[in-house]
């Protein structure tokens, strides 16, 4: 029998998750409210949250996670969010910005303004604003943990995904400014970096013979990712186990990425 440990220990704690209602985010969630964190789920559609609230309250046993729905891309409606988890549940000490977009597949050349501006304002300044809101109330305690959702797509160039990887490498960067700025207060902001991961965001991806047959062939663990892979991640960065860890660009990805 071990030895009993406080280290992954989030009683108490507030986290809040966009993009949160299926796939990473769902798991993410889970993970947090498995390890005693107190949840709240938000996507865009409230039933969605609500079925990703109840399957996380079923496994756990009580009611952890609550349900708000958001649109990430107006600052009214974020704002609406963090005010909404403070008055329901308390002061935030978690936040996991995992909501994403992607309407565009193809090269830069021909890339709409009205796409770019969009993947631009949802993957990058919405979680510049999210992080700006919640921060006080980690600044207030002396401690807290962001942590925002890049992409491997970040370290490479791509003929096919060419705007969407710029806006997760400038995450990685808006992280690493925000534990740089906020790093005095005991405040910790770290991007995940995750793979080639089988949701319903990148199914275009990975949905095909091919794809998957490259990745049992080229990633070093012969798998695509699972969304719950990325539960672990999620709970050591949320945890006192990664106290003295901030500004990193953890990488999630069967060993495609080795170091960038």
């Amino acid at each position: 029998m071990g030895v009993e440990t406080t280290l992954f220990d989030l009683t108490g704690r507030v986290a809040l998750l966009t993009g949160a209602s299926k796939g990473m985010g769902l798991y993410m969630a889970e993970g947090l409210a498995e390890h005693g964190a107190r949840v709240v789920v938000s996507s865009r559609k409230l039933d969605q949250c609500e079925a990703a609230v109840a399957q996380i309250n079923e496994k756990c046993g009580e009611e952890r996670a609550i349900p708000i729905a958001c649109n990430i891309g107006y600052k009214e409606q974020l704002e609406a969010l963090v005010g909404e988890t403070r008055s329901r549940l308390g002061p935030i000490d978690i936040l996991v910005a995992n909501a994403g977009v992607n309407p565009f597949y193809g090269p830069m050349s021909q890339i709409p303004d009205s796409a770019f501006d969009k993947i631009m304002a949802s993957n990058v300044r919405s979680n510049h604003w999210l992080c700006q809101m919640v921060a006080p109330d980690m600044v207030k305690k002396g401690r807290g943990s962001m942590m925002i959702t890049a992409s491997t797509g970040a370290f490479n160039a791509s003929e096919m995904l060419g705007t969407y990887a710029i806006s997760k490498l400038a995450d990685i960067a808006l992280a690493r400014n925000l534990a740089l700025e906020y790093g005095p207060s005991g405040v910790r902001v770290n991007a995940i970096c995750p793979g080639l991961i089988k949701t319903d965001f990148a199914r275009a991806l990975w949905d095909n013979p091919e794809a998957k047959a490259n990745a049992e062939t080229n990633t070093p663990l012969r798998r695509l990712g699972e969304p719950e892979d990325l539960k672990g991640v999620v709970v050591f960065l949320a945890s006192d186990a990664s106290t003295f860890m901030t500004g990193q660009a953890l990488t999630v990805c069967g060993g495609t990425n080795m170091w960038s």
